[in-house]
């Protein structure tokens, strides 16, 4: 089944909109591309200006998948993009960005299921709106992630950092702080691990800090690299390609004192939480933290 749908003058060939993405749930093609676009007001601002790594599921979660960051010069005319210099790669990549309706259900057709931006714009493409502590547990309770997430939100307490928690969509938290892209990568990577060894200290028995999974059976790992430039996490709202089509989900701090699953939050239940909470997410894209303050607060000997 193939539609042409016209989105703000642009229009768009959708394809497939029966195939099955999530088996289990019976939810298609077509049923993730109409939650993007309901959701659109709510995810474009975490979206705009910025770099998207393509994670692309085009048979659905059951199927292979793949990432793209190049896009070819077949897109639609009307799909921006940017050119990024990359190390490794030693060229020029050409990554879509996504700050549109119509894009963001260009990419879903693409087989888009997670959306995953860059944590800086186009505008200023070395310095990051933000940080994120990414919660990421191996095999243990989700119960014991949100015991980190409280120990995290400790340690941003003493150093009167304002932080924002959501969901990751699958097992973890991701806690973001923003900085309003008033520090380079290295320096908000610099000042992540200050957080995530401070929070290790508090919870020594459950968390680690260690990249390697053999290192880190039965903890969670509290993972500060995702700050580096060029790295991505699940945007707010964005679905991820697990059973049940759950959605990184924004938090208030004192839920974490409630009992809940990530699969509580998926796109069946998040626009009758929205209708009661708003986008409790949006202070991440507002004033940016004082790193030197927060340092100060948090102890003289990490600065």
């Amino acid at each position: 089944m193939e539609e042409v749908i016209t989105v703000n003058k642009k229009e768009i060939k959708l394809t497939n909109l029966v195939k099955i993405y999530f088996p289990k749930d019976k939810i298609t093609k077509g049923d993730l591309i109409n939650y993007y676009r309901k959701i659109s007001k709510y995810i474009l601002p975490y979206l705009k200006n910025r770099p998207e790594s393509l994670n692309r599921y085009p048979n659905g979660i059951n199927g292979p998948s793949f990432f793209q960051k190049n896009m070819p010069d077949t897109i639609p005319e009307w799909v921006k993009t940017v050119e990024v210099f990359s190390e490794s790669n030693n060229e020029n990549i050409n990554y879509l960005v996504c700050s549109d309706e119509a894009t963001l259900a260009y990419m879903a057709n693409l087989g888009c299921i997670e959306i995953n931006p860059w944590f800086s714009t186009t505008k200023n493409l070395n310095n990051p709106d933000y940080i994120a502590i990414d919660l990421d547990p191996l095999n243990i309770s989700f119960e014991k992630v949100v015991e980190v997430a409280r120990a995290v939100k400790e340690v941003l307490d003493k150093g009167e950092i304002t932080g924002y928690c959501k969901t990751s969509g699958a097992t973890g938290i991701h806690i973001y702080i923003p900085l309003s892209a008033k520090y380079d990568y290295e320096i908000g990577k610099e000042f992540a691990l200050v957080i995530a060894n401070l929070t290790h200290e508090l919870v020594p028995s459950i968390t680690s800090i260690e990249r390697s999974p053999a290192k880190r059976k039965r903890k969670v790992y509290v993972d500060y690299l995702q700050n580096r430039r060029g790295q991505t996490l699940a945007a707010p709202y964005s679905v991820r390609p697990k059973p049940g089509a759950p959605v990184s989900t924004p938090l208030l701090w004192k839920e974490l004192n409630q009992k809940f699953l990530p699969e509580d939050f998926n796109i069946k239940t998040i626009f009758k939480r929205l209708e009661k909470t708003g986008d409790l997410f949006e202070g991440v894209l507002g004033k940016g933290t004082n790193i030197m303050k927060n340092l100060k607060n948090l102890g003289a000997r990490y600065l």
